[in-house]
């Protein structure tokens, strides 16, 4: 007898199929919690298969990013032999297959049935440590990938309400230069208020710089503004 487990890992818990021999499947599917209580009740069931057949079974599952990381650990601490598949093998397989319904016991079925009908790797022990930094990167990534639309969009924006406030600080994106922005979103509102309300706010703003600073800013920010209110009169007048 060859056995095998087939694993349909979610968020918090698996759907466990067991398989005698190819064609035989054993006992019904049923689902495992990924606590330490759960995971202990997978590993007895494994006991009893490897007693039914006089083999230890290996476990086959999907590539499910996070999700299967405590699985892994797990049965890789008690030996087990674990075959981890990139989900596009699983998926062309079952699109091949008359089996067209869609749960989670099927699938754990199906991944019995392809552990006998393809060439399988065993999974190659990595580490949790390894797997845990390679999440990290590529949660990262996707952050980051957030992070610079966000300044593309607010930059966009920027551009059409307040254009004129890009290039006062040296960095837009500086605490200093959000709160401002925060306290001023508008030119009109620098035109409200006086030079020295302008700068004692920066000042305030960026206690690390001296006030000489935040009143050049100010007084920056104020003839930005003159200039672009002179251009619009102009512009009216000629219209």
């Amino acid at each position: 007898m060859i056995p095998v487990i087939g694993l349909d890992v979610s968020k918090g818990e698996s759907q466990v199929q067991a398989f005698l021999q190819k064609g035989k499947p054993y006992r019904k599917s049923f689902k495992v919690s990924h606590t330490v209580e759960g995971l202990g009740l997978l590993v007895e069931f494994l006991e009893e298969v490897k007693r039914q057949t006089g083999q230890k079974p290996p476990i086959v599952l999907e590539a499910t990013g996070h999700y299967h990381s405590p699985v892994v650990q797990y049965l890789e601490d008690r030996g087990y032999l674990l075959i981890i598949i990139n989900p596009l093998i699983s998926y062309k397989a079952k699109s091949s297959s008359l089996r067209k319904v869609k749960t989670d016991a099927v699938d754990a079925y199906h991944l019995c049935e392809l552990f006998y009908k393809e060439e399988l790797e065993p999974y190659k022990k990595r580490g949790v440590q390894l797997l845990n930094l390679r999440n990290l990167t590529r949660q990262h990534e996707n952050i980051t990938g957030v992070f610079v639309q966000t300044k593309l969009q607010f930059q966009a924006i920027l551009d059409q309400v307040f254009p004129e406030y890009r290039g006062v600080f040296g960095d837009l994106y500086s605490i200093v230069s959000l709160l401002t922005l925060s306290e001023f979103p508008s030119s009109e509102d620098i035109l409200a208020v006086s030079k020295e309300t302008l700068a004692d706010k920066i000042a305030e703003l960026c206690k690390s710089r001296s006030y000489r600073w935040a009143n050049e800013k100010a007084i920056e920010l104020k003839l930005r503004q003159n200039e672009i209110l002179l251009k619009r009169r102009f512009i009216r007048v000629i219209y």
